[in-house]
């Protein structure tokens, strides 16, 4: 079983939102512990994210049995006026692709 991730503290570029919407694009069918072990959050917030991004249109989800399978709409504008014209597929490209070259190519120190 996957314990209550590290806490942070300070600022960081990415909200926790992006984040679990990119592992959610990484994988539809992740579960909420998955989600909330890879993000380093916890579960709680991990549902309310989901709820929130849910209740917004930029995800929704079936049920097939104990399995979600979540949908992201990859067109949908993002809400900050800053980021006007910028979608979820745009910010998507950016973070999971990101995330899998970091998985494959380690950065050396």
């Amino acid at each position: 079983m996957v314990g209550v991730p590290e806490s942070h503290s300070g600022w960081t570029f990415i909200t926790s939102h992006a984040r679990v919407l990119a592992a959610i694009a990484d994988n539809p069918n992740a579960r909420i512990r998955d989600i909330a072990a890879r993000c380093r959050l916890t579960e709680r917030a991990v549902s309310r994210i989901i709820s929130d991004l849910e209740q917004d249109g930029y995800l929704s989800h079936t049920r097939d049995g104990r399995t979600n399978t979540y949908r992201i709409a990859p067109d949908k504008v993002l809400r900050h006026p800053a980021e006007a014209g910028l979608s979820v597929a745009s910010l998507l490209s950016l973070l999971v692709q990101d995330e899998s070259d970091r998985v494959r190519k380690p950065v050396a120190g």
